[in-house]
Order: structure tokens, then C-alpha cells, then sequence
């Protein structure tokens, strides 16, 4: 594997927390799942979908702007979820759409409420949920206002960053002056995906957001910041990328056998891959299995996956059996089962505690 998997096996900087019990068997019996296969988590990869905020899409014809109907979501669902899965905490994010339509003051609006939202859940469940604000891009300065005040005043864990707002993409020099914000607090952004600006219609009409595009997006957004070493010029932002890193192992080995011709005939400028590579952390959500994880451990190491469930896309039960296969083949992988519980909790919990 990769010199990052091999560099970090031993610095580890605290020791193992003490373990939650085990789910009742009650509940695990409900859902037809096996007791002996739970292990404490901590979820990064987590949505909340607020009915003003359906309401408002709705009121855009938006609702299935991403091609795929929003989930329903409450909160007595999410802690029986939790509950059932054994993960004790969980941060939450803005699922896409970007709730902006040509008007940056309605946008405000249903972020500042969504932002409020999560900070008043987190004060009422200390120990359950955490969350990334959103902010009202691609509107800049309104963007710097909201994280300003999300961060200082809501006490938001991180920032939760669309891979394009409207066309505007992670990476582009417009969003400089709300890297240097979020660097000077030394933020966590989330980066999730959003539909690619522009689409093929007819493409997405029979081939879901989610199998190819959403990836695809999430690479091309990563690439973008690359080029432009955001991660290097900002080096206290730490990013977490997304469904086991998306397409980023195959790009960066892409990008390492052609940068040099690139840089020689002044297509791209310098970048330092490895010092960019160091800064992103990997959520595990959408299809871990122990050879995407391999592959994805050639570009970092075991110190930066994280898991995430992308609660509420998929059904309780399939997430729930999902967690329960990804905790088995980590402890029964020699490998990967010195790293078990960290990758399952305490990577998270160190990195939300910096």
C-alpha cells in the first residue's frame, strides 16, 4: 500500500475510550440484526432534512432537483437509528439541493433557520448530535457572514461545503476569501456533492446522481482545489471527502504520472500533492468494502477514514446491516483490525475535539 498507510500506523495520540454497551437485544431483534456485530461509532456523514426546508423547494419546483426525492427525517427517527446501530453521536449537514434560486436574501433565510436548528438540537442532545452549517452560497460575502456567525456565535462543528453552488466550485478563487475565514478558525469543512453544473439531462434521467455523477463531482471538486494547492495555502482547514474518497485514488495516480508534462509546458502550476493529500480526511459512507478501502489507503492512511452512514438515504435496517458488515470485516481483516476502532470512532472523535 501507499507510503501514507505505512507512515502513520503507529502515532496514534490517545488511548482507546471506553466502549459503549452493546445495543439491547430487543431492538436488535427488530430489525432482524445481529447483537454480536455492533461497535460504538461515531456517524460524520449525517442529514437532517427540515420540512421548511422541503417547503421552500418545493415552492421553486426544486424538490427533485437532484433527481432523487428527499427522504423523510425527525429526530425521534435518527436517535432510534442511532440507537439500533449503536453510534453515539452524529453530525449533521444540509442535504443538497443548495437552497439558493436567484434571490441571496431568501437563501439567507433558510440557512440562518437551518443553522439555528442545529444549533438548538445540539444544546438539547449534548451528546447525540453535532452538525456543519451551511452557508447561502454562491453568494461570498453573505457565505463569510454565515460561517462567521455560525462558527462564533452557534458553535457549529465545521462547515458543510456543496462541491458546486450553482456552478460556483470548491477550489475557485471567488471562495479565497472565505478559505482565509474558515482557515483562521481552523474549520473542519465537510465537501459533499451536489449536481453537477452543467448536466447532461438525459444522462441523470436514466442513470441516478448517485451511482456515477455524485462521485465523479466529488473528484472533480477535490482536483479543482488541488490544482490551486487550497489545501496547502490553508493549511488548518481540514476537509473530509466523502464516499470512501470517490474516484480521488485513481485521479491522483492519474495526475502524478501526468504532472510533471503539465507543469513542464505551463498548463498547471506547482502543486504539492502530497502536503494537499495530507489535509483531507475520507468519510466511509456509500459502499465501503475491504478493496476500496485498500485502494484508498494508497493516497492516506488509517488515521483519516472516518465512518459516516449518510442517514436517511437509505432504508434503517440496510444502514444499520451496512455498519454491522463494515465493523466485522475491519476486526477480521489483519490489516485493517488494529484499526478498527479508530476508524470507527476515535479518528472522529479526535478530530472533533482538536
Amino acid at each position: 500500500m501507499g507510503k501514507f498507510w505505512n507512515e502513520k500506523k503507529m502515532n496514534y495520540k490517545f488511548n482507546r475510550f471506553t466502549r459503549l454497551l452493546f445495543i439491547t437485544l430487543t431492538s436488535v431483534c427488530i430489525l432482524s440484526l445481529n447483537p454480536l456485530m455492533a461497535q460504538t461509532a461515531i456517524d460524520v456523514h449525517c442529514h437532517n432534512i427540515l420540512p421548511e426546508y422541503k417547503l421552500f423547494l418545493e415552492q421553486h419546483n426544486a424538490a427533485m432537483d437532484e433527481n432523487f426525492p428527499l427522504p423523510s427525517w425527525d429526530v425521534a427517527s435518527n436517535l432510534a437509528f442511532m440507537e439500533a446501530a449503536d453510534i453515539q453521536m452524529v453530525v449533521l449537514s444540509m442535504p443538497a439541493p443548495q437552497p439558493y434560486f436567484g434571490n441571496t436574501e431568501e437563501c439567507q433565510q433558510v440557512v440562518r433557520q437551518y443553522n439555528e436548528y442545529c444549533a438548538k438540537l445540539k444544546s438539547e442532545y449534548p451528546d447525540k448530535f453535532k452538525f456543519f452549517a451551511a452557508l447561502p452560497l454562491p453568494d461570498t460575502d453573505a457565505a463569510i457572514d454565515e460561517a462567521v456567525f455560525a462558527l462564533d456565535s452557534l458553535n457549529a462543528d465545521g462547515i458543510k461545503l456543496a462541491t458546486n453552488s450553482r456552478g460556483l466550485y470548491v477550489g475557485d478563487e471567488k471562495l479565497d476569501s472565505l478559505m482565509n475565514v474558515l482557515n483562521d478558525r481552523k474549520a473542519i469543512v465537510f465537501l459533499h456533492p451536489h449536481k453537477p453544473s452543467p448536466i447532461n439531462e438525459t444522462i441523470i434521467k436514466q442513470t441516478p446522481l448517485a451511482i456515477s455523477e455524485y462521485p465523479a463531482e466529488t473528484t472533480r471538486s477535490v482536483i479543482n482545489m488541488i490544482v490551486r494547492n487550497i489545501p496547502v495555502r490553508y493549511p488548518d482547514i481540514k476537509f473530509i471527502i466523502p464516499h470512501c474518497g470517490s474516484y480521488l485514488p485513481t485521479a491522483v495516480s492519474r495526475m502524478k504520472a501526468i504532472l510533471p508534462a503539465l507543469i513542464a509546458n505551463g498548463y498547471i502550476q506547482a502543486v504539492d500533492l502530497d502536503a494537499c493529500l495530507g489535509n483531507f480526511y475520507y468519510d466511509l459512507a456509500g459502499g465501503a468494502t475491504p478493496e476500496v478501502v485498500k485502494f484508498l489507503l494508497s493516497i492516506t492512511s488509517p488515521s483519516r477514514l472516518l465512518y459516516g452512514s449518510d442517514y436517511p438515504y437509505q432504508r434503517a435496517d440496510v444502514l444499520i446491516k451496512n455498519k454491522n458488515n463494515l465493523s466485522a470485516w475491519l476486526k477480521a481483516d489483519a490489516e485493517l483490525a488494529p484499526y478498527a476502532e479508530d476508524i470507527l470512532f476515535n479518528n472522529a472523535f479526535s478530530l472533533l475535539n482538536k
